[in-house]
């Protein structure tokens, strides 16, 4: 299974961490970010990345080479300008040709989970999707009272009500085919390319997992995958 690392952005929400460091190099325990991704997927059996650099993109190459330090092969594309999160897919279509048929796995650099991925490409294949989200609930909390009306008339008020939705948890199984959609040069988010196959009438699925799931947003998200790993590893 090859796996492709979105690891291009500004991670302008870690600053002033990310001033001089881009965030897949800032450290969570022993490791960087990007590192503890890839040690995650090597026991699914994925060997094969591509990752998608931008912003200080020379010291993530500098530091992580080829792979072979990490037993694993690893080949670059760079971004130019910001492309969004599905845009960098377009630069590494060539990659995919000689395995047209492999899925692959497709996830945002700042993520730690312990999704089993083998289970989520499985589901994948045996539903004959061009693409499959990894899903997980999500409950917002309004923070004032919600009035429930009738014209002018108040009826009711529920206080601060939770809303519970699903969403994406930035990891998705994709077809190279898929891909196609995929304007070149352009900026390009993954909802963009969802809502293209959708609107194509191509199937995309969706997968529910629960579990360990922590997208590196903001220093207290960095701080939270910092215990993680030592509780992981304590």
């Amino acid at each position: 299974m090859r796996a492709v690392i979105l690891a291009g952005g500004k991670g302008v929400r870690l600053r002033p961490l990310t001033y001089t460091i881009p965030k897949p190099l800032l450290p969570v325990g022993e490791k960087p970010i990007l590192e503890e991704i890839i040690e995650r997927l090597k026991p699914f059996g994925v060997r094969d990345f591509v990752i998608a650099v931008g912003y200080r993109a020379e010291l993530i190459e500098t530091y992580f080479r080829d792979g072979s330090q990490l037993d694993v092969r690893i080949e670059y594309v760079r971004e130019s300008h910001p492309l969004g999160t599905a845009g960098p897919l377009a630069l590494a279509r060539s990659l995919f040709e000689e395995s047209p048929d492999e899925p692959l796995l497709v996830m945002n650099g700042d993520i730690l989970t312990d999704l089993d991925m083998g289970l989520f490409v499985e589901f994948h294949e045996r539903g004959n999707y061009e693409l499959t989200v990894a899903t997980r609930k999500f409950e917002l909390q309004h923070p004032y009272g919600v009035l429930q009306l009738d014209g002018p008339r108040v009826t009711g008020i529920v206080e601060k009500p939770a809303v519970m939705d699903i969403v994406s948890a930035g990891i998705y199984a994709i077809q190279p085919s898929a891909l196609d959609v995929i304007p070149n040069d352009s900026f390009f988010d993954m909802p963009d390319l969802v809502n293209e196959l959708v609107a194509q009438g191509r199937a995309v699925g969706a997968y529910h997992f629960v579990g360990e799931w922590l997208a590196i947003d903001r220093i207290d998200q960095l701080e939270d995958a910092a215990r993680i790993i030592a509780e992981r590893h304590g």
